[in-house]
């Protein structure tokens, strides 16, 4: 199954320990592992929405020194999984963009670490991604997603859950975690 997938790395509005509304920083990590994951699963853009122009700066450069310098030349894998990678300055242009692919307004999903009413789960959503609309699948930096996005999400996926009561995984473990449930056979 290749579904018609795309995966968004928000970190504006984002909130942080304390529930303020804040821009969390981009990560070089988060942007090769989740962009690595989003390639070998099939999703069609992974996005990075930032407002900030500093970290769009940043994030270009990242992704240039792989697509076309000399990282480019030294691994072609990893070419390929930044080329993946769209930079954007919200959910809204997110959506936008995906909508001009000719498949319709995507569906929204949001994760959460945190427990809350009214989740679908992954065997739902998997089944949901048979069809061909696109859904984008929405991952906050920080502390989780401010308020404004998850309750504009058609859907909240349930959190992922260990063994233990301890759940504080990075984002980038949880997008790989997330995408081997929905996608893998």
């Amino acid at each position: 199954m290749k579904p018609n997938l795309y995966v968004a790395l928000v970190h504006y509005p984002v909130i942080n320990k304390s529930g303020n509304i804040i821009t969390s920083a981009v990560t070089n990590l988060d942007l090769h592992d989740m962009a690595r994951v989003s390639k070998t699963y099939g999703v069609k853009k992974f996005y990075v929405v930032t407002p900030l122009e500093d970290q769009k700066e940043l994030t270009r450069e990242i992704i240039s020194h792989w697509t076309s310098g000399i990282g480019s030349v030294l691994n072609s894998d990893r070419r390929q999984a930044l080329e993946l990678i769209c930079i954007k300055d919200s959910v809204d242009a997110v959506l936008d963009d995906i909508s001009t692919d000719g498949k319709g307004y995507p569906k929204t999903v949001v994760t959460s670490a945190k427990d809350s009413p009214g989740f679908i789960t992954y065997p739902e959503l998997r089944g949901m991604l048979e069809d061909s609309n696109p859904y984008l699948l929405i991952f906050g930096t920080g502390w989780g997603l401010a308020e404004e996005i998850v309750l504009k999400a058609d859907y909240m996926l349930e959190p992922v859950r260990g063994n233990t009561d301890y759940n504080h995984l990075s984002v980038r473990s949880a997008c790989s975690i997330i995408l081997d449930r929905l996608i893998s056979k």
